[in-house]
């Protein structure tokens, strides 16, 4: 496995926030997170064109797509907003535990990751499919086929749940502040941003494969097929793992 030590990209470490979680894609279109300004913009996929904004929250932090829609996490007005991918038009929108910041899609179900220590499951229509006690100040999640796993600040612990129904099958301590979390295809990546480093973990149980030092301050996660990239809040970079 080979990693890239230099930055990749000069820009200032708020473009790399929440990397894994600030966009989507849904096929065609690439779907971004706006922060800043409280919406979140679609972008052609092949070409980078803007093909339109639209209002959501405050603070979008995290961003899924269902296979129809996209689900925004709000994380200053403690909600989640879903709109139409094909035009961006609000469907609706629904309050949601203490400032959601991951959002993540399973086949069937919304799972949001907040800070109110229950991460919560929604039906497609919004409605509470299930609320489920992890820990305090959820970050990153990530849906492996048949599990949930979503990385918890206040126990410095990464959770597996069972996507059917919510139960815990692990807590596993491997970081010690783990924010950004993504699945490769066999195994889960975690991004701790005090030890800057990044652990791989088996998905079958939980057990610690390896970690490699990254940049300052690892938050976010993403996997493109082959390479697992790496975007580091401290220093401003990406690294390619």
């Amino acid at each position: 496995m080979k990693q890239l030590s230099q930055p990749l990209f000069d820009q200032p470490s708020a473009q790399f926030g929440f990397f894994n979680k600030l966009l989507a894609f849904d096929g065609g279109y690439i779907w971004v997170a706006n922060p800043i300004n409280n919406t979140v913009t679609k972008l052609q996929a092949s070409n980078g064109t803007v093909v339109g904004t639209y209002n959501v929250g405050d603070s979008p932090s995290g961003i899924a797509f269902d296979g129809t829609h996209i689900w925004v996490a709000n994380y200053s007005s403690d909600n989640v907003t879903k709109l139409k991918a094909s035009d961006g038009s609000a469907v609706g929108t629904y309050g949601i535990g203490y400032h959601p910041t991951g959002i993540a899609f399973d086949g069937t179900c919304i799972w949001v990751a907040n800070h109110s220590g229950n991460i919560i499951k929604l039906r497609a229509d919004g409605t509470v499919a299930g609320t489920y006690w992890v820990g305090y100040y959820q970050q990153g999640l990530a849906f492996d086929g048949t599990h949930i796993w979503v990385a918890v600040n206040g126990s410095d612990a990464v959770v597996k749940l069972r996507a059917s129904d919510g139960f815990v099958l692990g807590t596993y301590n491997v970081a010690t502040y783990p924010m950004g979390v993504v699945f490769d295809g066999n195994h889960i990546w975690v991004a701790d941003l005090n030890s800057n480093s990044v652990i791989k973990l088996k998905a079958s149980d939980g057990s610690e494969v390896g970690r490699w030092l990254v940049g300052n301050e690892p938050q976010g996660l993403a996997f493109d097929g082959i390479n697992v990239w790496v975007a580091n809040l401290g220093s401003g970079t990406v690294s390619k793992l």
